[in-house]
Parts: C-alpha cells; sequence; structure tokens
C-alpha cells in the first residue's frame, strides 16, 4: 500500500507540474493565482509533501479546472 500511495504523490505532482508548463505558468505566477507559496507548489511537484484537498482545490481553480480533471492521471 505504502509503494501506491507514493506512486500516487509522484503522479499527482507530474500532473499538475504539467498542468503548469502547458500553461506556460511560472511557480511564481501559479502561487499568485492560488495564494499558495512558490516552495508549497514545488514540494508538490517534487511528492515531497501531501496536499490538502482545499489545496488541489486551489490548484484545479488556478488552472481552470474542476479538481476531477486534476486528478485524472
Amino acid at each position: 500500500m505504502h509503494d501506491s500511495y507514493d506512486d500516487f504523490l509522484i503522479r499527482l505532482g507530474k500532473r499538475i507540474k504539467e498542468l503548469r508548463n502547458s500553461r506556460k505558468l511560472t511557480l511564481e505566477r501559479l502561487s499568485y493565482l492560488n495564494g499558495l507559496e512558490p516552495s508549497t507548489v514545488i514540494r508538490i511537484e517534487k511528492a515531497q509533501t501531501v496536499a490538502k484537498i482545499t489545496t488541489l482545490l486551489k490548484l484545479a481553480q488556478a488552472f481552470d479546472i474542476s479538481l476531477t480533471e486534476l486528478l485524472n492521471f
């Protein structure tokens, strides 16, 4: 179970980084759009932290997608 949890965090981080890059958003710009610290976003992208549901909702809103779309990986 631990491996699947780690795999989820890695895939989530990659998804967020891909979305950020495809929209040509810097960490700073994405952070401005969602109110999160750039260090928080980078830790999520690198699978170094677990994002709260409220954080995921903020990220989805900044990308102008639903939470379901954000987690579609």
